[in-house]
């Protein structure tokens, strides 16, 4: 039976991944409006910009490395769940908005990893996609 990497290993990707968001994007954020942008009384403009550069460094991490900096820690990559090749740019499009899906229930569907016998959360199952040790 193949491996699949399950819900705390994806979660430890998941973190490492907004820690390097933080390092990276917070310092420009901060050089370019000051440390009021992180004030809740300041109204968001950028916040748009934020999420776009976010999903498509995304998007490029995923085509070109099969990984999110995350994953490639933990030695992790995202495969097309049927072939187990490199998912196409389509399929990869698809699965970051289905991330909207997992995450609108309360999450539900990022949790639903822990219990999936093929470690498959909702934007996976949606895509086709699932998470394997980068070994295999």
């Amino acid at each position: 039976m193949p491996g699949y990497v399950g819900f705390w290993q994806r979660l430890a990707a998941f973190l490492i991944d907004w820690m390097v968001v933080f390092v990276v994007y917070g310092p420009l954020v901060v050089t370019a409006f000051g440390t009021e942008y992180f004030s809740l009384d300041v109204p968001r403009y950028w916040d748009a910009a934020t999420g776009l550069v976010i999903a498509v460094g995304t998007l490029l991490f995923w085509r070109y490395q099969g990984a999110t900096p995350g994953k490639i820690a933990i030695a992790a990559r995202i495969v097309d769940a049927e072939t187990r090749r490199a998912p196409s740019t389509g399929r990869l499009v698809v699965r970051l908005l289905a991330y909207l899906v997992s995450a609108l229930p309360l999450g539900l569907g990022f949790l639903w990893i822990a219990i999936d016998r093929r470690k498959q959360g909702w934007h996976d199952k949606i895509a086709g996609t699932v998470v394997i040790p980068d070994d295999e």
